[in-house]
């Protein structure tokens, strides 16, 4: 069994903390595992397969990827380290939370918040999507760890409370070891393109979509509307038709709405209902609890 290892983006509705639920209701062989929205990468880099495909329609995304899969990880931080003294980053592995006047507890959002803007500036200027490991410091130092780009393309987070600190550094050499190690291949693609002509009857498609009930910052550049939530189960309809297995996270009520849509379709199949373990999703906020996460396969 891998060792589970949690990404160094916090993607919303990251599966991470859900991976001892999901993992088991898997398939005990599978050649291919596609994860068809692998946003943050937490479920195809924690299962066991042959080879693990990883698709996202985000650009940057996947460019960012390809970029710690090729590279030389004491290069890499090397250059992390690089940008972050070049815009004037803190640093409190090496200098602490006392060298800036602040705590743990009230973070360091006002002593990072100009460097960070000019950072996220540059990462924004002009048509060319931004260099990868620029992408990834403005991640590390962005409210939560998190990724959002607004509809011109832009990433528009604010400054977060932490910094490259001990425990990120931590995440991202166990990440970058295990991307290195294994058989990982990355698509960029909506998924309605995924050729699953690939896929044999040991293959497993797995798919997070963005949630159609729920309002999450990864909805804000396209969005997901009814029309792509009707084509994504279209799209399972048909590796069910073909043999092919499919395994879908999704949420089934959420802050008193109901997708009815999804919850008619699951008839047909088979619905695990999980308990919350993870808090870093917009849809989690107080006095909505109860949001009823499943996973659904046909198997």
């Amino acid at each position: 069994m891998l060792t589970q290892i949690p990404s160094p983006l916090n993607y919303t509705g990251g599966k991470f903390k859900l991976l001892p639920q999901i993992l088991p209701r898997f398939p005990k062989e599978i050649d291919t595992f596609v994860d068809l929205f692998c946003g943050g990468c937490n479920v195809g880099l924690n299962v066991k397969a042959d080879q693990v495909i990883f698709n996202d329609i985000s650009p940057e995304l996947m460019q960012l990827y390809l970029t710690f899969q090729d590279a030389k990880p004491d290069e890499l931080f090397q250059e992390i380290e690089n940008i972050i003294d070049t815009y004037g980053l803190s640093r409190t592995n090496e200098k602490g939370y006392a060298f800036y006047n602040c705590d743990s507890s009230k973070g360091l959002g006002p002593v990072n918040k100009e460097a960070f803007l000019r950072l996220r500036e540059a990462c924004n200027d002009g048509n060319p999507p931004p260099d990868s490991i620029l992408l990834f410091v403005l991640i590390v130092y962005a409210f939560n760890n998190q990724i959002r780009f607004n509809k011109s393309g832009e990433f528009n987070l604010p400054v977060g409370k932490r910094d490259f600190n001990d425990r990120m550094q931590e995440k991202l050499r166990a990440f970058l070891e295990r991307l290195q190690d294994g058989s990982y291949t990355f698509l960029c693609q909506d998924f309605r393109s995924f050729d699953t002509s690939v896929l044999t009857e040991q293959s497993l498609v797995y798919c997070d979509p963005p949630y159609l009930i729920t309002c999450a910052s990864y909805n804000e550049q396209g969005g997901w509307t009814e029309a792509d939530e009707r084509d994504l189960l279209a799209f399972l309809d048909g590796l069910d038709q073909a043999g092919r297995k499919f395994a879908l996270s999704n949420v089934l009520k959420s802050k008193g709405q109901t997708n009815d849509l999804l919850l008619e379709w699951s008839k047909r199949y088979r619905v695990a209902h999980l308990k919350h373990s993870y808090t870093n999703s917009n849809y989690q906020r107080k006095g909505n609890r109860k949001a009823d996460e499943v996973l659904i396969t046909n198997y």
